[in-house]
């Protein structure tokens, strides 16, 4: 089968890029995508696997997203030469049109949050002057990618909760395949004397929420291991706290040595739509300290793989959870958080997505 995965672009080791990375090395299939970051481990693929970079990169704000549209819009004829073309992300829905024969996949993450069930919270943390800027760029996206959606022969949601959202906003039926987790890479190295955080950086993640838990307990050691816009003022928030360590975004090879020598993870995101962190957290033999909403309902075992708060988080309810979650305990849980893990592993995920396409 001819096919081609399209992907928005690969800039940080986002979740999205690396299920893409694991797809077309799997079917196999070609990859394109907007732009990517030099030596980005993700492309690094093998000769087989031919890649279209469309070079879209810009670092302007709300330009970027907006030549992202124009690019898949406009150039990306090369997929006429696709059978099949599955797409990934907000904006490669929009070169839909240069594929009208062949057949169409998206596998959809989420709807996009700034368009649909977040767009309140997304234009409210915009400078007032620039919030006209961001709606009138939902009022041009939003009709084109519904469109472009109800073109699509199969659409894949990544989680129920993704499917719920699927079905609410765009009106359309999905069917469920969960992102694979490399269960070969992740595993347990260790236990050292730190709870780590992988979530990006970005305040629907609510990583400040475990930052200030751990400025109330100086005698657990906490590694951030991330990067994203709320880096700088997570770092005013601890100041000279030295248990409290941020990392920024590490390598691959760094990010699975932190995982497999934690004692266990903290992942608190709002509503989730699927979470990879903590799958990836499980493979290595660790339990998760997460929150009772989104995806982590559907990956999480309470009290036998980690531990679900109450989405109304308290910082109490935190603190609490990590105390409670200590070394020995989360020993207890290491084979039952890699079994769990095994039922998301690449090989599982790769024979769903081609019963389905």
């Amino acid at each position: 089968m001819n096919t081609l995965i399209l992907h928005d672009y690969f800039e940080s080791l986002e979740g999205g890029g690396r299920l893409c990375s694991l797809l077309a090395q799997g079917l196999p299939a070609d990859l394109g995508y907007g732009f990517a970051k030099a030596g980005h481990p993700f492309l690094d693929l093998p000769g087989t696997v031919t890649q279209h970079d469309l070079h879209s990169f810009s670092r302007l704000p709300l330009w970027r997203q907006f030549k992202l549209t124009q690019t898949f819009s406009h150039h990306a004829k090369f997929l006429q030469t696709y059978e099949t073309v599955i797409y990934s992300g907000f904006y490669t829905p929009l070169a839909i049109s240069h594929h009208p024969q062949g057949r169409n996949i998206l596998y959809c993450h989420t709807p996009p949050r700034f368009i649909y069930d977040q767009r309140e919270f997304y234009l409210k943390s915009l400078p007032v002057w620039l919030r006209p800027a961001l709606q009138r760029f939902i009022d041009y996206l939003q009709p084109r990618f519904e469109q472009a959606v109800a073109q699509m022969d199969v659409l894949i949601a990544n989680s129920k909760t993704v499917q719920r959202r699927i079905e609410h906003y765009l009106g359309k039926p999905s069917t469920i395949v969960y992102p694979p987790c490399d269960t070969t890479r992740f595993i347990w190295q260790g236990q050292g004397d730190y709870y780590l955080s992988t979530a990006r950086l970005d305040p629907l993640k609510r990583v400040d929420l475990i930052v200030q838990a751990f400025l109330t307990m100086p005698e657990k050691r906490l590694i951030v291991t991330s990067g994203g816009p709320e880096l700088e003022k997570l770092k005013q928030m601890v100041g000279r706290a030295d248990h409290i360590q941020f990392t920024g975004w590490v390598s691959e090879k760094e990010l699975t040595e932190l995982v497999g020598n934690a004692i266990a993870i903290l992942y608190l995101p709002k509503d989730e739509d699927f979470g990879m962190s903590p799958v990836e957290a499980m493979a290595a033999g660790k339990p998760v300290i997460g929150v009772a909403e989104g995806g982590l309902l559907e990956t999480i075992i309470p009290e036998v793989t980690g531990v679900l708060l109450e989405p109304a988080l308290q910082m109490e309810a935190i603190t609490q959870a990590v105390a409670m979650m200590t070394s020995a305990r989360a020993l207890k849980m290491r084979q039952a958080c890699e079994t769990q893990a095994q039922l998301f592993r690449t090989e599982v995920f790769l024979e769903n997505l081609r019963q389905v396409i």
